[in-house]
C-alpha cells in the first residue's frame, strides 16, 4: 500500500514512523506546509517527502493521515474525498459544528471512509472494560468516573487554536464514555476554573474543568481534566456497576502517589508525562486497523457521526460553564444536525 501523511509535527512525526513499520505498507510519502521539515523527517524515515499535497495525491495513494493543523482538517478531508483515497484524520473533523455536519454528510453520502483519530478505542483497557461491561459481568451501570490531566500545559499559543478544555480534551472521554456504553448523554452541568497561568484566561478558556453527564439511561459520569497534574499524565475511567467494576489506567505508570502508611504493592516505573506515553499501543493499534479499513478489509470503526457526537457534548459543557446552567444535549443537536448511535469494534 502507497500512504500518504499531511502535517510532520510531533503527532505526525509519530504516525510517520509507525506508518512506515507497518507491514504492508510498502510506500509512505509525507507532506507538510513547512517543506523543510516534510523533507527532515521524511530523510530520518528513509520515505520521500512530496514538494505538495496536489503532488502527493497525483502519484496515486491508497490512503491519507492527516495530522495537520487543526483549522485545515476539513479541507484536507474533502481534499481526500474528492481524489477518492481513504483518509484517517486526527480529532477534531473541524473547528466548529457546522464544518464537521459538513463532513459528516459528504462521507455519508458517498462509500470513501473517513475514520477520525480516537485513539483510546484502541486501548487494551478500555477495551477489556467494555467487554466486562456488555457481558453483563458488571451488572447494571450506575456511575463513571473519567479523567484526563496533563502533567504540563500546552504553550500559550495553542489555546487560542485548541477550541477549549472540553473540546480539545475532554472530547477523548465525551467519545470513550459513548463508545463504552453505547448509550446517549442527554444533559451536562459544568464548571471551569483558573488557577495556573493567565494565558488561559486571556484566550477565553479554562485550565481545569469538571462535567457530569446524564446519560439516557440515568447512568451518571463525572469527568475531569486539568493542564497541571504535576504528579503526572494521568487518564483513567471507573466503570462501576451493581455486581463489579473495572478501572482502566491503573497500571505501575499511572501517577498515583499513595497518603496511605501502607500499600501492599509499589510504583516500579516513571509516571507517564505525555499522551504519546500512555498511548503508544494504542495509537500503533489504531493506525493498523485504518490500513485494514483503507484496504477494504475491515469495517470504518470510528467514522465523522461518531466525532460529531462527542463535540456535541463538549458544546454542551462549554455552554454550561459560562451560563452556570445545566444544558440538554439535545438543544445542540437540533440546532446542529442529526445525532446517532456510538459504533466501533
Amino acid at each position: 500500500m502507497k500512504i500518504g501523511l499531511i502535517g510532520t509535527g510531533r503527532i505526525g512525526a509519530f504516525h510517520a514512523a509507525t506508518l512506515h513499520a507497518l507491514e504492508g505498507v510498502t510506500d509512505l510519502v509525507v507532506a507538510d506546509a513547512d517543506a523543510t521539515r516534510a523533507a527532515s523527517l521524511a530523510a530520518s524515515l528513509g520515505v520521500r517527502a512530496a514538494p505538495g499535497i496536489a503532488e502527493m495525491y497525483a502519484e496515486g495513494l491508497d490512503g491519507v493521515v492527516i495530522t495537520a493543523a487543526t483549522s485545515a482538517h476539513a479541507t484536507l478531508i474533502h481534499q481526500a474525498l474528492d481524489a477518492g483515497v481513504p483518509v484517517f484524520c486526527e480529532k477534531p473533523v473541524a473547528l466548529d459544528v457546522p464544518g464537521t455536519i459538513g463532513v459528516v454528510e459528504r462521507a455519508a453520502a458517498g462509500s470513501v471512509p473517513v475514520q477520525i483519530g480516537f485513539q483510546r478505542r484502541f486501548d487494551a483497557g478500555y477495551r477489556a472494560a467494555r467487554r466486562s461491561l456488555r457481558s453483563g459481568e458488571l451488572g447494571w451501570l450506575h456511575t463513571l468516573r473519567a479523567c484526563t490531566s496533563d502533567r504540563t500545559p500546552p504553550s500559550a499559543g495553542y489555546i487560542p487554536t485548541s477550541g477549549g478544555l472540553f473540546r480539545d480534551c475532554s472530547i477523548h472521554d465525551f467519545d470513550i464514555l459513548r463508545w463504552l456504553t453505547g448509550r446517549e448523554v442527554v444533559s451536562v452541568f459544568a464548571q471551569g476554573a483558573n488557577r495556573g497561568a493567565s494565558f488561559f484566561a486571556d484566550g477565553d478558556d479554562v485550565d481545569t474543568c469538571a462535567a457530569l453527564l446524564r446519560f439516557d439511561d440515568d447512568t451518571l459520569a463525572t469527568v475531569t481534566a486539568t493542564r497541571y497534574n504535576g504528579a503526572g499524565h494521568d487518564v483513567r475511567l471507573e466503570v462501576c456497576g451493581s455486581k463489579d467494576a473495572r478501572f482502566v489506567g491503573l497500571d505501575d505508570r499511572a501517577p498515583l502517589p499513595s497518603a496511605e502508611p501502607e500499600l501492599s504493592w509499589q510504583r516500579s516505573a516513571a509516571p507517564y508525562a505525555t499522551f504519546m506515553e500512555r498511548f503508544h499501543e494504542a495509537y500503533v493499534t489504531e493506525l493498523g486497523v485504518f490500513a485494514e479499513v483503507a484496504a477494504g478489509r475491515a469495517p470504518n470503526p470510528c467514522p465523522p457521526a461518531d466525532a460529531l457526537e462527542a463535540l456535541y457534548v463538549a458544546e454542551a459543557c462549554d455552554r454550561s460553564r459560562r451560563t452556570g446552567q445545566p444544558v440538554a444535549v439535545a438543544d445542540l443537536r437540533s440546532a446542529g444536525g442529526n445525532g446517532g448511535t456510538a459504533t466501533g469494534t
